[in-house]
This record gives C-alpha cells, sequence and structure tokens, in this order.
C-alpha cells in the first residue's frame, strides 16, 4: 500500500528528475505512483507539463485535464492547457482556457502574453497588440510580451514600432532566441539586410540549429544578394527541417538565383508534392520562374494568404461621394523602377473628367527623375511609409477612395494588410506581380485575352478583368540613350551574331539553358549576352556553357544599367531570347522598343505568357511559340536567316507608335472602361464578376 509519504518522496525523485531534464524517467516515475497510489492534482499537472516537454501533446492534453478537473481554477494548469491547446491546433479551445485563467486573475502577465501570441497565430493583430499591452502594464520586464507586441505590430504593417518592442524585449532578456529572430526580421523589413544579418548570426551563437535562425540568415544573404551563400544556408536549414513553413520555396528560388542547378528537377517535383498535399510550403513570388502549374499557384496563393493575411474586414462603405471615380494607386515602386518606367505615362494619360488619380507610396522617397514625373502625374499623391496597414486604409477611405489599385502584390516589400483592412469598396490586382493573389480581399485582376483564357478563370481568386489588347501599360516618352557605343565597348565581337537574353537570371532553367546551348554550337561565331545581375552569376553560367561543350567565353555578361543606357546597347543585340516559365516583362517592351525582336514560349501561366501578350500587341504573334523545340527552330530560322530578321527590326522601329503595345491614350481608356465596369456593378449591389474587354 503506498502511503501519502511515499507519494510525496515518489514526486520528489520525479522533480529531481525533471530537474535534470530527464524527462522520460520523470515521466516513468510518476506513472508508476498513478498506477500505485491513483490520481491527484499534483502528479496530473507534472504529468501535463512533462509531456509537453516531449512534445507528447495529446498526453499532455490528457493529463491536463485531468489536472483542472482537480483544481479548475489553477492559474498554472489553466495557461498550460491553452498553450498544448495551440500546439495542438486548437486554437478557440486555447483561447477559451487562456480566458477561464484570466477571469481567475486578470492581471497574469504570462497568461496575457500566451494569449497574445494565439491572437498572432489567429492574425487578430489589433486584439493581440491589447493583450502584449496589458502583460507589460502588469509585468515591464515580461520579455515575452514585449516580443508577442512585436509580433502584432508586424502584422499591422508597423515594422519600425516592432524593432522597438523586439529591441525591449532583448534589453529584458538578451538570450531571448524568439525576440532576437524577430528582431532581424523586422530590420530585413525595415531595408536594412546588413544588420538583420547580424542579427540572425547573433541568434545562431544562441542556438545554432534555430531553423528560423537559419532560414532568416538565408533571406538575408538573398536581399544582399550574395545569392550562392544564400543557397548554401537555406539547404542547411532545409536539412535539418524540411518542413518549415516557406522553406521549400525560398531553397530553390535561392538556388535558381545562383544558377545551381543540381537536383533542379528533383527540387520541382518535391516543392510541388508539397504544395498538392497542403503544406505551406513556399510563398507564392518562388513559384513563379518554375515549371508548377496555374492550378499549384492558386494553391500556393491561398495558402500563403490564409497565413499571413489577415481575413479581409467587412465595412459597410459611406455612401458614395459624387464626382469622379476616385482611384487609389498603392505602391512601394513609385521611382526609378520598372513598374513606373511602364505606368507613368498610363497616369498622365487618364480623363481627370472622370477620373481623380491619387497615389500611396510606402516605398522610397528618391530624387531621381521617374519619381518625379510620378509626383507630378497623379492629382494627389501620399508618402504613407510611416503608416501601419490599418492606418493607410483609413486614409484611403478618407480620401473617399472608390477603387483601391494594388501595384504589388505578393512580390518584395509588398503589404496585403492595408487591403484586408479593406482600403477601398473595390480592389485589384493589377501589373507588378503575375498571378493569382489567392487573397479573398482583392476582387480583381487586370489581364488581357493572351494571359488569361475564358475557360481558365477558376485558377484565380479574383474576377478577371480582360484589357482589349495587352495587360502593360508603356511610356511612349521613354528615353533611349543616343547611339553613342560600339559592340566591343560591350565586350561583344563586331561581327556575328547576338543572341541577347537578357532577363533576371533566376528565370533560366536548365531546359532553357540547354537551348541556348544548342544555338551557340549551331550558330558559328555567335555569342549570348546575358545580365550580370548578382554576385558568382557569370561564374555559374560559364561553368554552365562548359560542361554543355560551349567555350566559356561566348558567354558575355553586361553589368546592370540605368534604363536609358540599357535601351541603347539593345541596338548591338540581334535577337532576344526569351526564358521560359516566367518571361519577360518591362525588359520585353524595352527590347521591342528598341527595334529587337523577341522570341519566346506561351506558357500556361500569367506569367509564362506576358511576352507572348507583348508580341501579340506589337502584331507578331508568329514569334510566340508553344513549346521549347518551336521556340529553338525559330530562333535558328531568324539567326540564320538575315533579311527576314531585318525585316522585323523595321517593322518595329519604323511601325513602333501603331502598335497597340505602345499606344497609351487608348490603354488608358480601355482600363477605365474596366474601372467604370467596376464601378457600375458596385453601385448595383452586384458582387465582382468577370468584365469583358471594351
Amino acid at each position: 500500500m503506498t502511503t501519502p509519504a511515499d507519494r510525496t518522496e515518489a514526486v520528489a525523485a520525479a522533480m529531481a528528475l525533471h530537474g535534470q531534464n530527464r524527462l522520460a524517467e520523470a515521466r516513468a516515475a510518476l506513472e508508476a505512483i498513478v498506477a500505485t497510489a491513483g490520481l491527484d492534482f499534483q502528479t496530473c499537472h507534472m504529468l501535463a507539463g512533462i509531456a509537453a516537454g516531449q512534445q507528447d501533446f495529446v498526453a499532455a492534453e490528457s493529463w491536463g485535464r485531468q489536472a483542472l478537473a482537480f483544481d479548475p481554477r489553477h492559474l498554472d494548469a489553466q495557461a498550460n492547457q491553452g498553450a498544448v491547446l495551440r500546439a495542438l491546433g486548437r486554437p478557440m479551445e486555447a483561447l477559451a482556457q487562456y480566458d477561464a485563467a484570466l477571469a481567475v486573475a486578470p492581471d497574469a502577465a504570462v497568461v496575457l502574453t500566451n494569449k497574445a501570441n494565439l491572437l498572432n497565430d489567429l492574425l487578430r493583430w489589433e486584439s493581440a497588440l491589447g493583450c502584449a499591452d496589458r502583460a507589460i502594464a502588469a509585468d515591464p520586464g515580461a520579455a515575452g510580451a514585449h516580443n508577442a507586441r512585436g509580433n502584432a505590430l508586424t502584422g499591422l504593417g508597423r515594422a519600425r514600432d516592432a524593432l522597438a518592442s523586439y529591441e525591449a524585449a532583448l534589453q529584458f532578456a538578451p538570450g531571448h532566441l524568439g525576440a532576437q529572430v524577430n528582431r532581424a526580421k523586422a530590420l530585413l523589413a525595415l531595408g536594412d539586410a546588413p544588420r538583420a544579418l547580424a542579427g540572425y548570426e547573433a541568434a545562431l551563437s544562441l542556438d545554432a540549429a534555430s531553423t528560423p535562425a537559419l532560414v532568416g540568415r538565408g533571406l538575408a544573404l538573398s536581399v544582399l544578394r550574395r545569392w550562392d551563400e544564400a543557397a548554401v544556408a537555406l539547404d542547411a536549414a532545409f536539412a535539418r527541417d524540411p518542413g518549415f513553413p516557406l522553406l521549400a520555396g525560398y531553397r530553390l528560388h535561392a538556388r535558381m538565383k545562383a544558377c545551381r542547378w543540381d537536383g533542379f528537377d528533383a527540387l520541382v517535383a518535391d516543392l510541388g508534392a508539397r504544395i498538392d498535399r497542403g503544406e505551406l510550403a513556399s510563398a507564392p513570388f518562388p513559384m513563379i520562374p518554375t515549371p508548377l502549374t496555374a492550378a499549384q499557384q492558386l494553391r500556393v496563393a491561398r495558402r500563403f494568404a490564409e497565413a499571413f493575411v489577415a481575413p479581409p474586414k467587412v465595412r459597410t462603405p459611406d455612401p458614395r461621394k459624387p464626382g469622379p471615380i476616385r482611384i487609389g494607386y498603392v505602391s512601394a515602386d513609385f521611382h526609378d523602377h520598372a513598374t513606373s518606367h511602364l505606368m507613368v505615362e498610363l497616369i498622365e494619360n487618364h480623363d481627370r473628367a472622370e477620373f481623380q488619380v491619387i497615389g500611396l507610396s510606402f516605398g522610397p522617397a528618391t530624387d531621381d527623375p521617374v519619381r518625379r514625373r510620378m509626383l507630378a502625374a497623379f492629382d494627389q499623391i501620399y508618402d504613407v511609409r510611416q503608416l501601419g496597414d490599418a492606418a493607410v486604409a483609413e486614409l484611403c477611405r478618407g480620401l473617399d477612395i472608390d477603387i483601391a489599385v494594388d501595384v504589388k502584390g505578393f512580390t518584395t516589400g509588398s503589404r496585403p494588410g492595408i487591403f484586408a483592412e479593406r482600403a477601398a469598396p473595390i480592389q485589384v490586382n493589377y501589373l507588378a506581380y503575375p498571378m493569382t493573389t489567392g487573397a479573398p480581399a482583392i476582387d480583381y485582376i487586370i489581364a488581357d485575352p493572351v494571359l488569361i483564357g475564358p475557360d481558365e478563370t477558376a485558377f484565380y481568386s479574383e474576377a478577371v478583368a480582360w484589357m482589349p489588347a495587352c495587360y502593360q501599360p508603356n511610356d511612349r516618352h521613354r528615353p533611349v540613350a543616343p547611339p553613342t557605343t560600339r559592340r566591343g565597348d560591350h565586350g561583344l565581337p563586331e561581327q556575328g551574331f547576338v543572341f541577347a537574353g537578357f532577363n533576371a537570371t533566376y528565370k533560366i532553367t536548365p531546359a532553357c539553358f540547354d537551348s541556348w546551348m544548342r544555338l551557340l554550337r549551331a550558330v558559328d561565331g555567335a555569342v549570348l549576352w546575358l545580365l550580370d545581375d548578382s554576385d558568382g552569376v557569370a561564374t555559374a553560367l560559364r561553368r554552365e556553357a562548359q560542361a554543355r561543350g560551349v567555350d566559356p567565353a561566348r558567354l558575355v555578361f553586361a553589368p546592370m544599367s540605368p534604363a536609358p543606357a540599357h535601351r541603347e546597347r539593345l541596338r548591338h543585340a540581334d535577337l532576344f531570347l526569351d526564358t521560359v516559365f516566367c518571361t519577360a516583362h518591362t525588359t520585353a517592351s524595352d527590347a521591342l522598343w528598341a527595334g529587337l525582336p523577341v522570341v519566346t514560349v506561351r506558357g500556361d501561366t500569367f506569367a509564362a505568357r506576358v511576352a507572348a501578350s507583348l508580341l501579340a500587341a506589337v502584331d507578331l504573334p508568329e514569334l510566340a511559340v508553344d513549346s521549347l523545340e518551336a521556340y529553338e527552330a525559330l530562333a535558328l530560322t531568324l539567326a540564320r536567316d538575315p533579311k527576314r530578321l531585318a525585316a522585323l527590326r523595321r517593322r518595329l522601329t519604323e511601325d513602333r507608335l501603331g502598335f497597340r503595345l505602345f499606344d497609351t491614350p487608348a490603354y488608358a481608356r480601355g482600363l477605365e472602361h474596366l474601372y467604370r465596369t467596376m464601378q457600375a456593378r458596385r453601385l448595383r449591389g452586384e458582387p465582382p464578376g468577370p468584365i469583358p474587354p471594351l
């Protein structure tokens, strides 16, 4: 028979084992007590804690429930049970458990912190912030509460305030790993990649096996364009934890940026399988240059939006004020950036009798010719860098914006939280992001008949609004530097055929590069002119050329260059070779503007069809073919037929302003028709729906 003294002695022994982190032995000892002496609160409570420490959350939940049956108001037991329920993916039960604990002790900082963490999981940022503030008021030195507060502020798009909270957490607990990682993440969001990298390395000094720190270090190296190092770092993280959220996509993207193609097909297949299983395997953008399908892109976008973007607020808009339709273009790229190069003349050409055009800029306030022109083009422009997402949305509503246009999507530096706050009654995915957002807050996507066919709308969460010609605007006044250089100034041979492939190198796949190398072998004296857009890429691609039997010297690399000078040097190329799964966008329109023919493959996704759309809009649809084999054959034919190629160049040069691609006033009228139709549907009380072209 077990006496109370026996139980006390056995519990003390189990506690000693627990203190030595000998969890399995401590658990076995306590289970032996239960077998001989039955249950009591202390034993159940300890077993719940030990099982949780072993990551056996099912057992922990069972023991915790039994502990609470003995003492329903025990604060630690309630708090621990909430944490276990959170770990089991039962957030609403966890929330109820925390509320029960707070009913007993309303100022319990630990419980308030845990509840704030759970509310952050649920993307309920404002409520999480309130809980964290209450925890800090109760215990100003609670590092976990400051960390939770930072996470809530991050979710609200207030990265600078979040940074201050993480630094407060580290002031009280310098060894707080989560705060160290989150501080680095905030620095990365604020554009300070060097300090972010140092922060991730500081986190790794605390725990060299921390997957979040390993992944963060890889992302910081990516922002610093140290792609080969980034790929190595993300490979190491993947080897440790292949299921870590978004890691499979980040890893593949870094390898594509570094042109490290070993195992490429297997990596793509693995990513596709993860996506098909419903894993949170990738952010949307890394999917774009891969051979994965439009259906998989939608799946990734929806999964990403569910995990990281708060559900859209339901707001009843105020009665519409009379006057022009108010369009708010929201972006970080209103400066010397490809997006502004494309859209500046559109902003200038909007019909001010019907439309008021407002810019909301959360990107750098540079002083460059493109930004100055953008500032002059908008009727009003607001610098919202210092405002959180809710404040930006509130500003939009205060300006009575009818249609908020997301000119960012899920590209670098995006702020989807602005649209989750329902900045305007109508919200549109436009131009910068060539796939679906998967986000229920975005009502429409601007496309054209080449990009999205009428039978392909199921792959887009948004209603499709079709432009009559091409979805892409263009600037007819884009400057081209005068022809002041010779081929030799760019390292090109004065004689011989020049294939140009000025797409970002992450868009190149092994199969595409194989095709290019076959073309070089087939055309004597030809060279391939590529963009040197990150450290190590030239070395990597020359190595790949040599492995395919091509003299590496036949690859010529061009440095990054201001847009006018880049357009000037395009004159020295003979034919632009496009990439396949993510085709040229601004790069292709620049080439066509400069009179350089483009050969492309019309693929199966939005991004894989952009160049085909551009070619259709310059009346050269025959240069967009349906397979890599046909692409290669067409490029070889053109390289061997100088008369045909010269005729294409003359046509592009002489008829340039007559093409639909460069008819910006007509483009503006087509886009305005879509906006007008969106507004009419809304005012009739109709939900977003497909809009055919004018």
